[in-house]
């Protein structure tokens, strides 16, 4: 159960590290978790994934403080409890990690959930919407549809597949329109890939949603949905639960986006000039085209109707309907533009 000391040693980050390392930290080690320690390996605090999405949701920045986030009086275990309790005690409490701290506060070690690494199968369903014409793509797009443009040698939409499978998905359903007929025929019912996989066919394109409203029977379980043309290190499974944790009838990933304005922004009220703001730096939430919805979402849905996620949101929330954000952090591309396939091929040349 406990992972060697000079593994758990790569989570450690002293207490002037900001968010934006303590992501980096996340993404490197794979242990979902960071010690924050002093120079005497005194523990301070932990941050773990959900800590930093709570905290950019209240509107921090990557450059903050890993302080402002970090966790103070974690659950905390001593080198003597028992295995069969540590055990316990993580099932009880949901804990992937536990430190194991000294009678001085010490960090020693960690536990370590042994089954993270091997999710369980899922019998959710992923919606993959594959139907684009990927006009901002052409020339490439003219013989091919745009989720089966090639990155490191395998179609966009095969990435997805087999990030979503190694974690636990095996039934898909891909919507497709514009050259369908070449998906349908690279992918078939998905048996070469060890998953099962069924279409969904527009008659014309019907937005980033539309196709939806063709599902029958509606699924039983909440389920996921992405653009074929979206690569990303984001957890599915980890969206389905939050999802079903804040029990939202539709959830949207989101990403934040940081602009800074070219010139000094002059603040005024009338004729008055009130303030200024040298080239402030904007943050906003963007759509990251992932998504996790229940059955109640499509209700209110009509077959080969066009419309876009966002609007259904907006029709969800008009009627009451909870629909929140799961704010990633994972790294995320949206294939739409040529550059942008040029990046995602160097971006997995520089990865393996």
């Amino acid at each position: 159960m406990n992972v060697p000391e000079d593994n758990w040693r790569k989570t450690v980050l002293p207490l002037n590290s900001s968010i934006k390392q303590a992501i980096s930290n996340l993404n490197k080690s794979g242990l979902q978790i960071v010690l924050v320690l002093d120079d005497n390996d005194i523990l301070l605090g932990t941050v773990t994934d959900g800590d930093i999405r709570r905290g950019l949701l209240r509107g921090l920045g990557l450059e903050h403080s890993i302080e402002s986030v970090m966790q103070k009086n974690s659950l905390v275990v001593s080198p003597e409890m028992s295995r069969d309790l540590v055990l316990q005690l993580m099932r009880v409490n949901q804990f992937r990690q536990l430190p194991v701290v000294d009678a001085n506060h010490k960090v020693v070690n960690v536990h370590f959930w042994g089954e993270i690494s091997t999710p369980g199968e899922r019998q959710n369903q992923m919606i993959i919407m594959a139907g684009g014409l990927g006009t901002r793509l052409r020339p490439h797009t003219e013989a091919r549809p745009k989720p089966m443009l090639p990155v490191a040698g395998k179609p966009l939409l095969e990435h997805i597949i087999q990030r979503a499978k190694a974690e636990g998905f095996s039934r898909f359903i891909i919507s497709i329109q514009y050259l369908g007929h070449m998906i349908e025929g690279y992918f078939g019912n998905g048996e070469r890939l060890g998953v099962q996989i069924n279409y969904l066919k527009e008659k014309t394109p019907l937005g980033t949603a539309g196709a939806l409203g063709l599902l029958s029977p509606l699924p039983e379980l909440p389920f996921v949905v992405t653009n074929g043309d979206v690569l990303s290190d984001i957890k599915y499974g980890e969206l389905l639960d939050f999802h079903v944790r804040h029990e939202a009838i539709a959830t949207m990933a989101v990403r934040l986006h940081e602009w800074q304005h070219p010139f000094g922004v002059v603040q005024t009220q009338g004729v008055e000039i009130i303030g200024f703001k040298e080239k402030p730096i904007e943050r906003t939430h963007i759509n990251a085209g992932i998504y996790a919805l229940s059955s109640e979402a499509l209700s209110a849905m009509t077959a080969n109707r066009h419309i876009d996620m966002p609007a259904l949101f907006a029709q969800l929330q008009a009627k009451g309907m909870r629909t929140v954000a799961y704010p990633m952090h994972e790294p995320w591309l949206d294939v739409g533009r040529l550059d942008d396939l040029s990046r995602a091929n160097a971006e997995h040349d520089n990865n393996h």
